[in-house]
């Protein structure tokens, strides 16, 4: 049913389109979100055009208030710290992938319109069993209010892709679904084996979920690889994060139309042992759409 929905928000007012706009998911947990800091921005991250974003609200398994959102021009502010009431966003001093994806994908799409939809949340795992106070991916996990991170993806979507003229010139939308880029599994690796010999499986589902969800099978899929600061005690930040890594191979060696970004094992990272410093999100954005691209056109 939350499928169909979707399908009748893509599809059916398309006689109607008169322009085509490249959309592109970008989901996962906080190295999606976002931990660079604006103030570091080169001047070419700081303005775009013919670039939107949608970004739904990010909230804890059972929050009624995921997902909702607002389309507006893109600029920097949306990484953590980020909130929407779907009526006004209020941008922080934050900036995750999205910028340097951005750039890089007018310069690979320059006659095309870019509209990006974001969800992601900080913690979250893709298991149910890992989820702690976070939250969890599993569409069939069933906590509170019966809604999880999928949900809440789910209702993004449908928020986004409920507005026909994105770009607010009269005009409506031809909507070319076009990739989903997922940088997600630390949450998976700061658990047992169990929890990380699992997640090649939970990946392969989700990924075709949210293919799914966008009525494309072969929809272009593109990981980014997890990696580990070493920045604590034991020098591994991850307990197993060789065995989500492993997984997230298997899955692009697996998947025909999947693709994955390695450059994070050169990151430095900032001022916590988890998250990237911003020139690895200025990085990691720009890999992303050579990346997608590459897969677009093959």
């Amino acid at each position: 049913m939350k499928n169909l929905k979707i399908f009748l928000l893509l599809f059916l007012p398309a006689l109607f389109y008169t322009q085509k706009t490249r959309v592109f998911i970008l989901a996962g947990q906080s190295n999606m979100n976002g931990f660079g800091y604006n103030k570091d921005l080169p001047n070419d991250l700081k303005t775009f055009k013919d670039v939107y974003i949608f970004q739904g609200n990010s909230v804890p398994d059972g929050d009624l208030n995921g997902g909702i959102g607002k389309w507006d021009v893109l600029k920097p502010g949306n990484g953590t710290g980020f909130k929407t009431d779907g009526k006004t966003n209020q941008l922080s001093d934050r900036f995750g992938p999205e910028l340097s994806f951005a750039k890089r994908l007018k310069e690979l799409f320059p006659n095309d319109k870019i509209a990006l939809i974001k969800y992601a949340r900080e913690g979250t795992s893709i298991d149910s069993v890992a989820r702690g106070g976070f939250g969890c991916w599993d569409a069939d996990f069933h906590g509170k209010n019966g809604i999880n991170q999928y949900d809440n993806f789910l209702k993004t979507i449908k928020n986004a892709l409920a507005e026909t003229d994105i770009d607010g010139n009269g005009k409506n939308d031809e909507i070319i679904p076009s990739g989903i880029l997922w940088m997600q599994g630390e949450g998976d690796a700061s658990h047992d084996e169990a929890i990380a010999n699992r997640y090649y499986g939970n990946l392969k589902v989700l990924m075709n979920q949210m293919r799914a969800a966008l009525l494309t099978d072969d929809l272009p899929v593109v990981i980014g690889k997890i990696s580990d600061s070493g920045k604590n005690e034991k020098g591994k930040v991850w307990p197993t994060g060789e065995l989500v890594q492993y997984a997230q191979e298997k899955f692009v060696n697996d998947d025909k139309n999947a693709a994955i970004v390695r450059s994070t094992a050169k990151y430095n990272y900032g001022n916590d042992p988890w998250h990237y410093d911003s020139a690895g999100y200025i990085d990691l954005g720009k890999n992303f759409a050579d990346e997608v691209f590459r897969l677009i056109i093959k």
